[in-house]
Formats: structure tokens, C-alpha cells, sequence
């Protein structure tokens, strides 16, 4: 497991640069990841007002300018613990913390020209996020049957990095189970700590379908294998990895109908190889997903 591994770029605020916040090169199963969901894993207003109005100034003036733009809520990364547990005290395990943010808030911090300003430097040289929006992504590492990984070259339609290559992803949704609000999920059962753990794992397949056009039974059980944060606008991602039972050819068949082709223009199937030469032309948390799939293979010819 690894923790806040930098990239090789020189810069930290390179597009493709990246930390790895946590690794888990054999991946987790659904049993070994859980969450803990709460408002103490909300963002921290910041003390500067000035800077904190900063928030509703921009979000006014990208609304302006694109009508499309809709104030969603998001899960918002605060941490995560790894424990002991499962079947032996060997098997990994992590803990999620999880708390609530929305796309408004994302775009007045992260995506904001002054997103550094949100940032907190600490002692140990960790780059605190408190006070910024930080939703939680999420990507996918899709492996065909014939041993290619399938990436997405992003169209001019996205707001952010358009034209760069990707995993397929998006993020898990709070909607999708119901949650609208802290004081909506006083509401719901008590077993929504499982409900979140298992959007985390059902959204990533959801994402797949839609960007991709294959059939949800195509698809393995994700395995988590991490989460990466790229260092421009400290934007954190989950990675998981997906064994699909079609061939390259087969899936080009069903990317030409996908649910969310407008946000791509190509589906390139490639090699391990053609993969690492085209990293650089990465957002830096995907290139950190690849970084955490590539951990993942040098296990495996390890074992």
C-alpha cells in the first residue's frame, strides 16, 4: 500500500501529475471496502470571506456563460483508514470517509483560478484539503479478453480537459440511493454506510455501460485498486479494475450506440505499451490510474 506517492513530473501543477493517496495492487473485493458516511467529512469553510464569496462569483459566471450547467450533489472524499479484517487478519481493508459536496462548490475550489489559495500546508509536507470541494471520481482499468485496455479520447463538449485520453468514469452518484441532503439520510435506514460502499462499486459498472455500450454482464466484478489525486487542482479519483469477456473488436461494436458517446470522439483498444506512451496526454488522477494498474501487474508477475 502506498500513500501520497508523487509522480515524476517536476511540476505539482503539471495537468498530468499526480499523488497516489492509497494502493492496493491486488485489489480489493466489495467485502474489503466499506464507508463511513457523515457531515464531519464535509468541507471546512474557509476563514477568508473574501475568498469564500469567491465560491458563488464563479459558479454565477460559468452559469452565464453554459445554461447546461446543473448543481448536483457529489460524495466528497475526507480520508480513509485501512483496517484489518475479512476472512484472516491478513486481508486488507479500508474505510471510506465520505461526506457530501456539489458540482457549485467543485467549481468555486477546485476547478476556481484561486483553487490553491484553499489549500493547507502541513508540517509533514501532506497537502491538506479541508476547505476545498474535492468530489470523489471514479475510473475504470476495462481489460478485454484479448488483453487490451480500452480508453476514451475526451471530445470539446467536456468542460475539463478536452481532447486528453481517459479511463472510462464519472462518479458515485448520492441520488442513486437516496440521498439528497444529511438530513435526508436521518430518513433512511441505518444500513446506508453499505449503501454508499455499494454505489462505490455499482456506479463504476454504471459508468462503463453508459461511456462504453457494453452489456453490464460483459463486465467482472470491479476491484478497487486505489485512489489517485492529480496535483492540479487536487482533483481525487477511485480506481477500479474490470476483466470484460468481449474482444476489442466486439466492444468498437458497442461503443458506435453508448449512452454517453458525446463526451468521447474515440475508443482506442491498446497495449500495455501504447498506453504508457500515451500517459502524458492523461488528466494526472487518470494517469495516476494507470500508475495504480500498472502496481497491479507487477504484482501479479510477482505471485
Amino acid at each position: 500500500m502506498e500513500k501520497e506517492k508523487k509522480s515524476n513530473d517536476s511540476s505539482n501543477t503539471e495537468p498530468s501529475s499526480f499523488k497516489l493517496l492509497v494502493s492496493f495492487p491486488s485489489g480489493l473485493s466489495p467485502s474489503q471496502v466499506s464507508v463511513e458516511f457523515g457531515d464531519n467529512y464535509d468541507r471546512i469553510p474557509h476563514s477568508d470571506l473574501t475568498l469564500e464569496n469567491t465560491i458563488s462569483e464563479i459558479w454565477e459566471q460559468r452559469s452565464v456563460q453554459n445554461k447546461s450547467l446543473f448543481n448536483g450533489n457529489k460524495f466528497r472524499y475526507g480520508g480513509h483508514v485501512l483496517r484489518a479484517g475479512g476472512e484472516s487478519d491478513d486481508e486488507p481493508h479500508v474505510c471510506l470517509h465520505l461526506g457530501l459536496t456539489d458540482y457549485r462548490t467543485f467549481v468555486g475550489t477546485n476547478l476556481s483560478p484561486l483553487w490553491e489559495k484553499f489549500l493547507v500546508s502541513s508540517e509533514d509536507d501532506f497537502v491538506l484539503c479541508q476547505h476545498t470541494s474535492s468530489p470523489l471520481g471514479n475510473g475504470a482499468v476495462v481489460e478485454t479478453i484479448d488483453n487490451k485496455i480500452l480508453v476514451l479520447q475526451r471530445s470539446n463538449n467536456v468542460g475539463e480537459f478536452p481532447g486528453y485520453f481517459v479511463f472510462p468514469g464519472g462518479h458515485p452518484e448520492p441520488q442513486e440511493i437516496g440521498i439528497t441532503s444529511h438530513q435526508n439520510v436521518k430518513e433512511l435506514p441505518d444500513s446506508i454506510n453499505i449503501n454508499v460502499s455499494r454505489e462505490m462499486f455499482d456506479s463504476i459498472v454504471r459508468e462503463v455501460v453508459e461511456e462504453i455500450g457494453v452489456p453490464a454482464s460483459s463486465l467482472s466484478v470491479p476491484a478497487f485498486i486505489g485512489i489517485s489525486r492529480r496535483d492540479l487542482n487536487v482533483r481525487p479519483a477511485a480506481f477500479f479494475f474490470i476483466k470484460c469477456n468481449l474482444d476489442s473488436k466486439e466492444v468498437q461494436q458497442f461503443y458506435s450506440s453508448a449512452l454517453d458517446g458525446y463526451e468521447s470522439t474515440q475508443l482506442y483498444s491498446v497495449s500495455m505499451i501504447e498506453l504508457e506512451n500515451m500517459a502524458s496526454r492523461m488528466p494526472g488522477c487518470h494517469r495516476g490510474g494507470f500508475a495504480l494498474y500498472k502496481l497491479m501487474v507487477d504484482t501479479r508477475k510477482i505471485t
